[in-house]
C-alpha cells in the first residue's frame, strides 16, 4: 500500500455544513472530508502525536477574500507545516492538481510533478524541500519495516484514527449535503464497513 499515492480523481465534497459562527466547528467535518490527512503532503493524523497538529486552511486566503472565512467549500485540512508554508499565497487548487497521474512520490522521498500546475504547487508549497523529502523517506522505511516485521504497527500507521468524529451528532445551522453523514467514516465503522487501512 502506497501511503503517498495522491488521489486518482478530483475531490468532490461529501459534506456541506454551513452557518457556523466559528471556524473550529468545521474541524470534524473537514477531518472526515479529507480522510484525516493533509491535502498537500498527505501527512496523516496517526503519524503525529501532537495536539492541534492539523490546521483548517483557507484555500482562498482570508486576507484576500475575507467573505469566504466561514465558507466550507473554501476550507481544506492541512498539517501545520504546510499551512504555515502556504500562508497568504494563492496557489493552484490541490484538489485539482495533486492527482495520481500528475504527482509521483518515490521511495527515496523525492516528489515529482508531471503537470505544470502540479510543479507550480509543489514549488510554492516547498514539498520538494529537504525536510519533506527526509520525512517521506523515513515514513516509507517505517512502513516497509512494519509491513515485514510488525503487522500490528503497520495497520496502526495506515489505519484510521480511533477518535473518528460522529457527524450524526452534529447539528450545523445548515447542511447542503446531509446524506454525506451516512458515508462518514464513523458511520462506516458503526456498520462494520470501515476498511482496516487506507
Amino acid at each position: 500500500m502506497n501511503a503517498y499515492r495522491y488521489p486518482a480523481t478530483r475531490h468532490r465534497r461529501r459534506h456541506g455544513p454551513s452557518g457556523y459562527n466559528d471556524l473550529e466547528s468545521f474541524r470534524p467535518w473537514l477531518r472526515d472530508e479529507f480522510v484525516f490527512r493533509c491535502v498537500y503532503c498527505l501527512e496523516r493524523e496517526t503519524w503525529s502525536n501532537l495536539v492541534a497538529a492539523f490546521a483548517l486552511d483557507h484555500f482562498s486566503p482570508t486576507s484576500i477574500d475575507p467573505v469566504k472565512r466561514l465558507d466550507y467549500e473554501s476550507l481544506l485540512y492541512a498539517c501545520r507545516a504546510c499551512n504555515a508554508v502556504k500562508g497568504d499565497q494563492q496557489v493552484p487548487d490541490p484538489l485539482k492538481v495533486l492527482l495520481a497521474d500528475d504527482v509521483v512520490v518515490y521511495e527515496d522521498g523525492h516528489i515529482e510533478g508531471r503537470s505544470r500546475d502540479a510543479m507550480r504547487l509543489i514549488a510554492a508549497m516547498q514539498l520538494d524541500r529537504p525536510a519533506y523529502i527526509e520525512r517521506r523517506r523515513l515514513i516509507w522505511r517505517m512502513l516497509t519495516t512494519a509491513q515485514q516485521y510488525d503487522p500490528v504497527l503497520y495497520r496502526q500507521l495506515l489505519g484510521f484514527p480511533k477518535d473518528l468524529p460522529d457527524l450524526s451528532r452534529l447539528r450545523p445551522p445548515s447542511n447542503t449535503k446531509p446524506k454525506g453523514v451516512e458515508h462518514s467514516f464513523q458511520s462506516q465503522r458503526k456498520r462494520r464497513e470501515l476498511p482496516e487501512m487506507y
